[in-house]
């Protein structure tokens, strides 16, 4: 087959894959490629997007697949480009989303001859594709070319024996590396108009409230607890990243505490424990304030994966507490046997290892958040009185509770302070997102772009300035793309805030070492993200209160903005500090 027919063949097998959305990057060996692409897209079945930078692209791509639960891919030319796309598959690989790499590729017989742009592609991204496979055309039909690329998604979709996650096609095209004239017809305008909302496939739903299983028209208690004599043990609930409302359904049913990290989307109602991380103490044990929760926590039950907080890792590794992990399908972020957790598939089986709350566990946990709660809220109004702006935490709270839609949150300190302080609502209000299966920075803005896109929703995106400024080319968007709906709000405290919250804040008490932290560490800068914003032309709005901030959000308008709260790094220890006294205060 020629370049051509080869490129049709992996673009027809990708559309018949359940692929909805392709994100381009430019370049001249992954033109077949385009054409192909722009021969058949739509409104309906097949939507493309350009990004010039292909890390941009690979994250956007990969936003699309986490908000729909569907296969998104991203297509880049040969070479460096494709390097370029191994920190989204990264993070794809760890958290289970379906990204398809599409690297286009030089011609067998120049490999190894030191051509232009020529490199080997081949299983270019290792353990972090779940198969990855190269096509050539030569000596091959168009079926069989269909058939490997197909193939090769349906590894990605994941069965019994194998999470979901990305894969890998790489296809090698020899010149010409264009139609003939009369061969490729595009009808003008067919993308134009705005998108119709993708529809994850039940297998990896969102996670909205109208969706959760006891909404199903029957009783989950009922489900989980039929025929079976729970004992009363001290067990509490934990849902990391990913968990879905199945662990709140579950810590409900069997009247249960339930520590619910923000991604988890299960941190709603009255079981959710607000400021949990400060009443499990610095190393996961309750210390004097067991006797006043109620008792020692003897087990514990573990939905998804929790990546955020040291009093949870704390917790999970006491020796004197048992836990069991939800395990019914495959996931890519651990290996069998590599953690301690007894492994249960079933939610039988995993409600009699949990057993239900004794009289006096949930209410005395829920007793001791409220107070908790009120004590966090109070000392961060009383900081914001005395400086006269809402800081980093104090942000991180009222965005969390403000956001409607898609909420995303950036790594690092800004989605530990929500962690920290969002009080957990009655309903959920959104649906978070966050990149926790590697836990980077890398294309923040990108992603939540994607996730715009996916949904159709108003989005929201929280980040520090460094994660912002560590993608500014997600805002790279040229004029004849479609524009997410996205607000930016970047907490800007001039440097990396989290730090400080590590043993790095320690040594910079020490003498001598303030500046070299802060240098390493802290990593300074004087950007100008207002005139960053301009360059861009994106509107950009500095924000000074509290009233500013939840007045803006809810007056969502069409396209981008970036929202900038300056906030103090140096007063991040104080501001923790206090609110960790006045916690403690609650329990004397």
């Amino acid at each position: 087959m020629d370049a051509m027919d080869t490129a049709r063949a992996v673009v027809t097998a990708l559309r018949d894959s359940g692929v909805q959305h392709v994100v381009i990057g430019p370049g001249s060996r992954s033109a077949p490629l385009v054409y192909a692409l722009a021969e058949v897209a739509d409104q309906k079945r097949l939507h493309l997007h350009v990004r010039i930078d292909e890390r941009s692209a690979a994250f956007t791509a990969l936003g699309i697949s986490l908000a729909s639960g569907r296969p998104a891919a991203v297509v880049t030319t040969s070479g460096t480009a494709t390097g370029n796309l191994m920190p989204a598959m990264m993070e794809a690989a760890h958290a289970d989303i379906r990204l398809v790499a599409v690297t286009a590729d030089r011609p067998t017989e120049i490999q190894s001859t030191g051509a232009n742009q020529t490199t080997d592609q081949r299983d270019l991204f290792g353990v972090h594709a779940r198969t990855s496979i190269t096509v050539t055309g030569d000596a091959a039909n168009f079926a069989k070319t269909h058939a490997s690329v197909m193939g090769a998604l349906a590894v990605g979709a994941g069965n019994a024996s194998s999470p979901t996650g990305p894969v890998h096609v790489n296809a090698r095209f020899r010149e010409p590396l264009i139609p003939e004239p009369d061969e490729l017809t595009v009808s003008p305008g067919a993308e134009t108009g705005v998108l119709p909302v993708i529809t994850a496939p039940q297998s990896q739903p969102r996670f909205t409230s109208d969706q959760r299983w006891h909404n199903r028209g029957h009783s989950y208690q009922e489900e989980l607890v039929e025929a079976t004599d729970l004992r009363e043990r001290h067990t509490v609930v934990v849902a990391g990243h990913g968990a879905g409302p199945v662990a709140h359904d579950f810590a409900m049913a069997l009247g249960l505490p339930l520590f619910a990290e923000p991604s988890s989307n299960a941190r709603f109602s009255r079981n959710a424990i607000a400021a949990y991380p400060y009443l499990l103490g610095s190393d996961g044990g309750l210390g004097q304030q067991a006797h006043r929760l109620g008792g020692h926590i003897r087990r514990i039950v573990l939905f998804g994966r929790p990546t955020l907080s040291r009093q949870l890792q704390g917790l999970l590794k006491r020796d004197d507490v048992k836990s069991a992990l939800y395990h019914p399908q495959p996931v890519g972020w651990f290996t069998p046997g590599a953690r301690k957790e007894q492994l249960i598939g079933d939610l039988q089986g995993l409600a009699e290892f949990a057993g239900s709350g004794p009289p006096g566990w949930l209410g005395s946990w829920q007793s001791a958040a409220q107070r908790a709660q009120r004590a966090l809220e109070q000392a961060l109004t009383a900081r914001q009185q005395t400086v006269g702006k809402p800081g980093a935490m104090r942000t991180a709270q009222l965005v969390s509770a403000t956001a409607l839609g898609q909420l995303v949150l950036g790594s690092s300190s800004v989605i530990r302070d929500v962690d920290l302080s969002w009080r957990p609502p009655a309903e959920p209000t959104s649906t978070v997102f966050a990149h926790r299966g590697l836990a980077g920075i890398d294309g923040t803005v990108s992603t939540a772009s994607g996730i715009s896109l996916a949904t159709g929703e108003r989005t929201t995106l929280m980040v520090g300035d460094l994660t912002f400024l560590y993608d500014t080319n997600g805002l790279l968007i040229g004029p004849t793309e479609q524009e997410p709906n996205l607000d930016i709000v970047v907490i800007n405290d001039s440097g990396g805030a989290i730090f400080h919250g590590l043993e790095h804040g320690e040594v910079a008490e020490r003498p001598g070492m303030s500046s070299v932290v802060e240098r390493f560490f802290g990593t300074p800068h004087t950007v100008d993200i207002g005139a960053l914003c301009a360059a861009h032309g994106i509107k950009h709005e500095r924000l000074t209160s509290e009233q500013q901030l939840i007045h803006v959000l809810g007056d969502p308008t069409a396209g981008r903005r970036v929202l900038e709260v300056v906030s103090d790094r140096s007063q991040r220890p104080q501001v923790h500090a206090a609110v960790q006294t006045a916690v403690r205060a609650t329990f004397v």
